[in-house]
């Protein structure tokens, strides 16, 4: 936001501050001041010029030969200028830039010719000195500015700005004007703003203009009817003021408005009346679809989460945004209607975000202004209009209609709290005083004072108490509190078991297992439920969700990875994606009505149908049990043996025939781990060109915790070498390959130090219903060095173990290596 330095003049005395002084204030105590710079440096070098004689050019009929007095500035010879301007003429104070100036955009006038006479120089325009649009013809200056000096002097043009960050002012909405920022000036420096009139002149008799409410959205409207009106340009001063701020100037209606929105900090509007139904104003929710062409002509569509400003049935403003096209003031607007209203600043900020358009008054409304400031305003406004066309007259009482409330409160301080707080010894008297500078009311008692807080202040800033120790300690000046040695018990922080877990598993699956984290929204939407068949499922709803259609909070993780399959297979043939967060059970609510949480991890590992390298055991299935048992591992836990999933009870996500589920303690579900179901990936467009393979797993963080622990223990480096053993067994297609595994270790007697399927083979010479399991086995031992003989022994009680599974030993497979 942007202040100028001669603007806040207007409301405080400045004398002996200069620019630099208030920034520094403002940053130390009030608001983050991002530079100070002049106004319109390049006017320093243009000068006040007297056009002494013009005659007309003698080889160009439509350019003027001027001889020009530029008094001290000059060496007392007069400049002799072509100019092409139409008003130029004699006895005119003019603004002359002489050769050797730079001008806006760079350009550094040089002595030239204009067919064929000499040019020194060159009398300015408006847009020239980019001061307004006007290039008309030359601007000329009033009669009684001093010759010679430069313009920004001559005219009240030297003027520096000072740009506030706007977001350290986002609690502030008393500062989002002029008075506001030079309120705090005199209260820094000890000094008193000047009054401002703020009562509204007397109106003529008869009903106030009609004004009527429809919606929630606002909670104040004040509509005053103005006549008389003779719209032009509004005065220089003004004028001036507005581009040092940035804000162009177009006719005074508009400047006006503008003005006082920058002055005070309450956004207004000025209607032309004549365009206008007699019927008056009603603030009402627009309709789905409609629409208006606001003032920058672009059609707006709206819907019920707007609110317009309408007048015989027809929308004249989107609330809190902007003017429509229809009812704008012209030149020869005669009749007005000012509007100065409360707006919600909820409704003000999601409509203009939605239709994407945001404006100085759109930004003050949505910081909740005062709800006494709009009746401020109008009579600031009308006063000002008063004192330049006292003619203007107002053939009505105003319409001040709405439900608003005077957000003034009385919040309790204590002053030896502030004390404490603050770590400074501040007298009581300070204490009063300060907060007695900021306009809050102070009534004292022995320890416990209280503390009126006026409007302007209550309705989003100060509170509590807190609050006000901070406004006495911003005041009296951080950098007046003497530094302390910080003394506190060091204490070892609380140990945060699920916290550990969590950067143990992201430090395993973002490291070695190559997975990528993902951070996916909590919400569903309504296709990927129905996709998914959990549409029928209990889910907690969102009555505003962020995104259209997007109104269900997730039961698990899972399904919001499966929705990024599609888009992460177009980018890569291979994909690996991990997710931890929570899932929501509203069927399970406590006492508080609050959904059950639970805490998940999800895996999707994805890859192209024609990407397999081979038949076993490389298929991605395998892979994902693999890294779901290494997980388990790494968190220090046993891992529970693996059961086959039922088709009947499989999640919507799984393969019904291809899913396993490892269960915890009380037979509460630790991991599932299956590939994904083939309709479900041709409904995610996982097919042709983008069909996939893809594995999926999901662990429950919560069984994990209470999981039966396995920490890792020591052992040490074996002193005898390894003796390696193919294992193969003819077995039926219903016996699992842990079974398997869990006879050969049996058998072992704990010689087996890692057992590994390589191979899985299914043919005729085995017999319908039956497949072939291959096992490396390494058997070690302890204390020597195994034998022909020890490795007899385990075979044979390794063909006794598969007998007792209705297996049996496969001779045809390749002899023991020792």
């Amino acid at each position: 936001m942007n202040i100028s330095f001669r603007w806040l003049a207007r409301h405080v005395d400045l004398d002996g501050l200069t620019p630099a002084d208030v920034a520094n204030d403002l940053t130390i105590h009030t608001a983050e001041v991002e530079g100070v710079e002049p106004f319109a440096p390049h006017l320093a070098d243009v000068v006040v010029g007297h056009v002494v004689e013009r005659e007309r050019h003698p080889d160009a009929d439509k350019l003027n030969l001027c001889r020009v007095d530029i008094g001290p500035a000059g060496s007392g010879e007069l400049l002799q200028i072509v100019c092409g301007a139409p008003n130029v003429d004699r006895g005119q104070r003019v603004a002359v830039a002489r050769i050797g100036t730079r001008l806006p955009g760079g350009i550094k006038l040089k002595k030239s010719k204009i067919r064929g006479v000499e040019s020194q120089g060159m009398i300015c325009s408006l847009r020239e000195l980019e001061l307004g649009d006007d290039h008309s013809g030359i601007w000329v200056l009033p009669d009684d500015v001093t010759l010679g000096v430069d313009v920004s002097t001559a005219c009240g043009l030297d003027d520096h700005v000072i740009e506030i960050d706007n977001k350290s002012l986002t609690h502030r909405p008393d500062l989002w004007g002029h008075r506001g920022i030079a309120g705090e000036i005199a209260a820094l420096r000890g000094r008193k703003l000047r009054p401002l009139d703020f009562g509204l002149p007397k109106t003529k008799g008869g009903d106030p203009y009609p004004v009527r409410i429809e919606t929630e959205g606002c909670s104040r409207y004040i509509g005053l009817a103005i006549d008389g009106l003779k719209n032009g340009a509004a005065p220089a001063w003004m004028r001036h003021l507005l581009l040092a701020v940035g804000q162009r100037p177009i006719d005074l209606c508009v400047d006006l408005s503008n003005f006082v929105m920058l002055d005070l900090g309450q956004p207004n509007h000025l209607f032309d009346r004549r365009r206008l139904s007699p019927e008056g104003i009603v603030v009402r929710d627009a309709h789905e679809g409609e629409t208006m062409a606001t003032l920058d002509e672009v059609e707006r569509r709206l819907g019920p989460e707007d609110m317009l400003i309408t007048s015989g049935g027809e929308a004249v403003a989107i609330a809190g945004v902007m003017g429509g096209e229809a009812s704008k003031v012209t030149a020869d607007t005669t009749e007005l209607l000012l509007e100065v209203a409360s707006f919600h600043p909820t409704t003000v900020r999601r409509t203009s975000a939605r239709i994407g358009l945001r404006t100085d008054a759109s930004a003050r409304f949505e910081k909740s202004l005062d709800p006494t400031l709009p009746a401020k305003a109008a009579a600031h406004l009308v006063n000002l209009l008063r004192e330049i066309q006292p003619d203007v007259s107002f053939p009505r009482p105003p319409g001040d209609v709405g439900s608003w409330k005077d957000p003034a409160c009385k919040v309790t301080l204590r002053p030896e709290r502030v004390r404490a707080i603050l770590g400074a010894d501040i007298p009581d008297d300070d204490v009063a005083t300060k907060l007695e500078s900021l306009g809050f009311g102070v009534k004292r008692a022995k320890a416990s004072w209280t503390v009126s807080v006026p409007s302007a202040r209550a309705t989003k800033d100060v509170g509590i108490e807190e609050d006000l120790i901070e406004e006495v300690g911003r005041l009296y000046g951080y950098g007046e509190i003497d530094e302390r040695v910080l003394q506190a018990d060091i204490v070892p922080p609380p140990r945060d078991d699920r916290r550990a877990l969590v950067r143990t598993l992201q430090d395993r699956l973002s490291g070695a297992a190559l997975y990528h984290e993902a951070m996916t929204h909590t919400f569903h939407s309504d296709e990927l439920l129905a996709a998914l068949k959990l549409a029928d499922e209990p889910h907690l709803e969102v009555r505003n969700p962020v995104i259209e259609g997007y109104r269900s909070i997730r039961r698990s993780v899972l399904p919001s990875l499966v929705s990024l399959l599609a888009h992460n297979r177009r980018q890569r043939a291979e994909f690996r994606l991990y997710e931890i967060g929570k899932g929501y059970r509203p069927e399970t609510a406590n006492e508080a009505g609050e959904p059950r949480e639970v805490h998940e991890l999800a895996l999707v590992h994805g890859r192209a149908a024609d990407e397999r390298k081979g038949t076993f055991p490389d298929g991605l299935f395998h892979h994902m049990q693999a890294l779901v048992a290494d997980l388990v591992a790494c968190a220090d836990r046993a891992m529970p043996a693996w059961e086959r999933g039922g088709s009947d009870e499989a999640p919507s996500v799984f393969h019904p025939g291809k899913w396993i589920v490892a269960k915890g303690r009380d037979g509460e579900v630790l991991a599932r781990v299956g590939e994904l179901e083939p309709g479900l990936a041709r409904d995610l467009g996982l097919e042709g060109e983008l069909a996939s393979e893809v594995a999926l797993a999901e662990v429950s963080l919560d069984a994990l915790l209470v999981a039966e622990a396995q920490p890792l223990v020591y052992r040490p480096i074996a002193r005898f070498p390894a003796v390696k053993v193919d294992v193969a067994v003819a077995i039926a297609e219903n016996v699992s390959a842990g079974d398997v595994a869990a006879a050969i270790e049996g058998a072992g007697k704990g010689l087996v130090d890692r057992l590994d399927l390589f191979d899985l083979y299914r043919g005729e010479n085995l017999g319908a219903g039956r497949k072939s399991l291959a096992y490396h086995v390494s058997l070690q031992a302890a204390d020597k060095t195994l034998g022909e003989k020890e490795i007899q022994k385990f075979l044979g009680r390794v063909e006794r173990a598969f007998e007792r599974l209705g297996g049996e030993l496969r001779r045809d497979t390749a002899p023991p290596t020792g």
